[in-house]
């Protein structure tokens, strides 16, 4: 019979199609699952980038707010005691208390030197005293190598500053940053949670998802930078306004410190209008060890961020500080993951293996069922064979005796134990077909019980004997007393049918041996008992031997050819054994003939 080939070309088709939409499904969820790890990526960057600039403002703010907060008149190495308010930065009289400024003997790493540009464009600082304050200042208050180091930096200074640049940079009159502010209403730390909640605001009512499009995330960004510039300009306003309380008061107004670049140089400076004379006071920033605090301030959370100047040109941008004009580059970020696969990689692992797992149990059962209706198939065709003979023979022999065509006594009696024979092997071939149906229905009625191996063959010897008889054979059993005595737990039932299917299996293949000889023996194997039937026919080639205890698995044309038969004596005999917990196997070291090897357990 021929494998049905149309029915694997189906399943594979719809195989191939499976696959394709498994495969298919599995690259865009992969792709799904790439995109949402590098939203889940960026989301934790900008993130870190909020929370570095606003560190790194906050960290500013007391930087700016201390300079703010310098009174005008402490930028002269010194000022008398008592002067009015108004004409601190005026001609200092001869016998004149003087006091000496704080940054004449204030340490700063941040700031490099202090100076000041007086109305006719002169420019001092109050770290570098002046003519008979020079005197004074190295007198106590201060070393000589501090002055000259500083006036060395004042000189440098004056080579990269330009008033007019400087001027053109700040506010003028009426310009001020932010109006006046009671100070009580402000806190640096309520304005930080207000841009944290705006921001919280902005992702519960635009972005309920949790999906952040670019709109979202500019108006984020927007706000963030809003709310910490709001911060740093309000805190620097409450310091000058605290410091110098006459601001907006008579003829002195002191304005909010402003960044400004000359260069490479980033110097804090701002306008103070006496009588409406204009000076501009700032101070010199140390940027390299400022950013190297920075920098240093937020490397847990941008391991490799710079900080760059930004320049008057560029576009605004929500990456600066509001504090300095400087831009944060957040460089290279390498997320904190989970290390091995992700929730969607496992669960895309575990659905492949479920589906192949799925199409192998298909596949198997889809050749199970294939394999089995071809051993039907041959089963039908061998039993329709084995069946016809001896009812052809039936008929012939019948309507010969009953129409009185025999009239010859011994040739009657020759007819009728042809008949009576043939009545035997359909009746063995029924009983095995019957026997192995109840197996396959698990309904073997038989009990295991503890018997004598000589109770089991006293019964059973005399039908074997007649059996190899009716082939000319002769079966000669070889059991000694001790083996005899031996008790083994069997079905006797199902002990019997496999011995003389082994016999009959015998009688059958080894029929026209020389030597005619069955042999019949058993010998003790540590917890077994083995008995072992042999012949000494043609044998069983490799190519037989591998499907021998397949049930079904001889075709009508391996019938024809061979001994009558349908290939289920073996199949029965084996899984009788194994319900019997024993074993039936072919003897792979015998030579010459067949041998077969049935294990029972002996009695404990």
């Amino acid at each position: 019979m021929k494998r049905p080939l149309h029915i694997y070309v189906a399943f594979g088709l719809c195989l191939v199609l499976v696959l394709g939409a498994m495969g298919w499904a599995s690259l865009s969820v992969l792709r799904l699952d790439e995109e949402s790890a590098a939203v889940r990526k960026q989301a934790i960057l900008e993130e870190n980038e909020r929370l570095a600039l606003w560190r790194m403002d906050s960290k500013l703010a007391t930087l700016i707010g201390r300079e703010n907060a310098r009174p005008h008149y402490t930028y002269e190495s010194f000022y008398p005691a008592e002067k009015a308010y108004t004409r601190m930065l005026s001609q200092i009289e001869t016998g004149e208390v003087l006091v000496p400024s704080p940054l004449l003997t204030e340490e700063n790493p941040q700031v490099l030197i202090h100076f000041q540009f007086k109305p006719g464009g002169l420019m001092t600082s109050p770290e570098v005293p002046r003519g008979n304050m020079l005197d004074i200042a190295e007198s106590g208050y201060t070393t000589h190598e501090k002055i000259q180091k500083a006036a060395r930096r004042l000189a440098e200074l004056k080579e990269m500053l330009d008033r007019d640049v400087i001027l053109a940079a700040l506010p003028r009159e009426g310009q001020a940053i932010e109006p006046p502010v009671e100070i009580a209403q402000l806190s640096n730390q309520g304005l930080v949670e207000q841009a944290l909640q705006a921001n919280q605001m902005a992702l519960a009512n635009e972005d309920v998802q949790g999906r952040r499009n670019q709109k979202v995330q500019k108006k984020l960004n927007s706000l963030e930078w809003q709310a910490r510039s709001r911060t740093t300009q309000q805190a620097a306003t409450i310091a000058n306004i605290y410091n110098n309380p006459k601001k907006l008061v008579g003829r002195v107004n002191v304005f909010v410190m402003q960044p400004i670049w000359m260069n490479d140089v980033l110097v804090l400076a701002r306008r103070v209008s006496i009588d409406g004379v204009e000076h501009i006071q700032g101070a010199w920033l140390n940027w390299p060890a400022i950013k190297r605090e920075l920098i240093a301030d937020i490397q847990n959370l941008l391991p490799h961020a710079k900080l760059e100047q930004l320049k008057t040109d560029e576009p605004e941008s929500t990456d600066r500080l509001t504090a300095l004009p400087v831009k944060l580059l957040p460089g290279q970020f390498a997320a904190t993951t989970v290390p091995g696969l992700s929730p969607m990689q496992i669960s895309m692992i575990i659905a492949w293996a479920c589906m192949l797992l799925a199409a192998l149990a298909v596949f198997g059962l889809l050749k199970g069922a294939v394999n089995l209706s071809e051993r039907r198939g041959a089963f039908v065709s061998a039993v329709t064979h084995e069946l016809r003979t001896p009812l052809t023979t039936f008929k012939m022999y019948t309507e010969m005796l009953v129409e009185g065509m025999v009239p010859d006594p011994a040739k009657r009696e020759s007819y009728l134990k042809t008949l009576q024979a043939e009545a035997e092997r359909l009746d063995h071939l029924v009983k095995n077909v019957l026997a192995y149906s109840q197996l396959e229905r698990n309904r073997v009625g038989g009990k295991i019980e503890s018997k004598r191996l000589s109770s089991l063959m006293e019964r059973l010897e005399d039908s074997l004997a007649e059996r190899a008889r009716q082939a000319g054979m002769h079966l000669t059993v070889e059991l000694s007393e001790q083996m005899l005595a031996t008790r083994v737990r069997a079905d006797p039932a199902a002990f019997e049918r496999i011995l003389f299917n082994l016999v009959d299996n015998a009688s059958k293949y080894a029929a026209t041996a020389e030597k005619n000889d069955i042999h019949l023996t058993a010998e003790a194997d540590g917890r077994y008992m083995l008995l072992k039937v042999r012949d000494h026919g043609p044998g069983i080639g490799a190519d037989v031997a591998r499907r021998l205890f397949k049930p079904f698995s001889k075709s009508v044309e391996a019938a024809a050819e061979s001994a009558p038969g349908v290939g289920l004596g073996l199949a029965l005999s084996l899984r009788l054994a194994r319900k019997m917990n024993g074993e039936l196997k072919l003897d792979p070291s015998q030579t010459e003939g067949t041998c077969f090897i049935l294990s029972l357990p002996l009695e404990s």
